[in-house]
């Protein structure tokens, strides 16, 4: 695996970072994650748009022009063989002597970058669906950040895998969903697609974007809003989707059955088009 690392590029065993980096020290940075496609990086200007967003948040000046970005990504995605890949990238405040307060003046970001396969969901998850249980939503009020102190996600995801499952739908304050602890998450009820809005209570997925899309180029019933806790567990299908992902079935929530249990029609008719788009689309861009 060839990675990137302050302007080299280099074997990831090569790789080397001081003990003082804010990323380390205070999980001080922010990160990003972009699917590549038959080499081609899908929406690069959307990521792009949602990494300024997340530096802006955490009051870091971008690193690079969106140009620089585009070189540094191209010729990564070029070191390494894989055709589909899905690329990290972890930016942090940079290595100062270990204080709370920004270093001042800025001292210079950490740049870090590498690329893994990007592997579709198995045939069985498709056929079977994944099982997934339910949480409080304890995390901070700034998820909208793709903040690379993600120890309240680990903690939260690790409960789904604890139980056998694939996941952890979150619930704010007993009232209504907020999103999964490593992916977004829809609800159907009676034929309509509902998904959370878009706020600081979750991450904007780039593949909820493209669900979205898709239903509506398609004449899909669907509605972007707060989804109360009780339409959770009263869902006719809940559907999980991310950039690694994809779009996959939940089946079971908190061990009970999601509706009749079974990966259901809204499933299969989103996942054919998911295809057709990424074929069409993704692969082409």
């Amino acid at each position: 695996m060839t990675i990137y690392l302050n302007g080299e590029y280099m074997p990831i065993e090569e790789a080397k970072i001081p003990v003082l980096d804010r990323g380390f020290i205070f999980g001080d940075g922010v990160y990003e994650v972009i699917p590549v496609y038959s080499r081609n990086v899908f929406r690069l200007e959307s990521h792009l748009r949602r990494l300024r967003h997340s530096l802006d948040g955490i009051r870091l000046i971008n690193p690079h022009s969106d140009a620089e970005w585009t070189d540094i990504i191209s010729e990564l995605v070029k070191r390494n063989e894989t055709q589909d890949q899905y690329l990290y990238l972890h930016i942090t405040r940079g290595v100062a002597k270990r204080d709370h307060a920004f270093p001042s003046p800025p001292v210079k970001p950490t740049v870090f970058m590498m690329s893994n396969p990007l592997l579709a969901p198995p045939a069985d998850l498709l056929k079977s669906g994944v099982g997934a249980v339910s949480a409080e939503d304890n995390r901070w009020l700034r998820c909208d950040i793709k903040a690379i102190a993600l120890l309240p996600n680990v903690l939260l995801r690790q409960l789904a895998i604890d139980a056998g499952c694939a996941e952890t739908i979150l619930i704010r304050e007993n009232e209504f969903m907020t999103e999964g602890a490593a992916s977004n998450i829809f609800v159907v009820k009676n034929g309509k697609l509902l998904a959370p809005p878009k706020d600081n209570l979750m991450l904007p997925g780039i593949t909820y974007d493209v669900v979205l899309e898709i239903a509506a180029a398609n004449q899909i019933p669907h509605e972007v809003r707060r989804i109360a806790a009780t339409e959770v567990f009263s869902a006719d299908e809940l559907l999980l989707t991310s950039s690694t992902k994809e779009v996959l079935p939940i089946t079971t929530l908190d061990g009970k059955p999601v509706g009749n249990g079974k990966p259901g029609a809204m499933f299969t008719r989103l996942h054919n088009l998911y295809q057709e788009f990424k074929l069409t689309v993704m692969r082409a861009t």
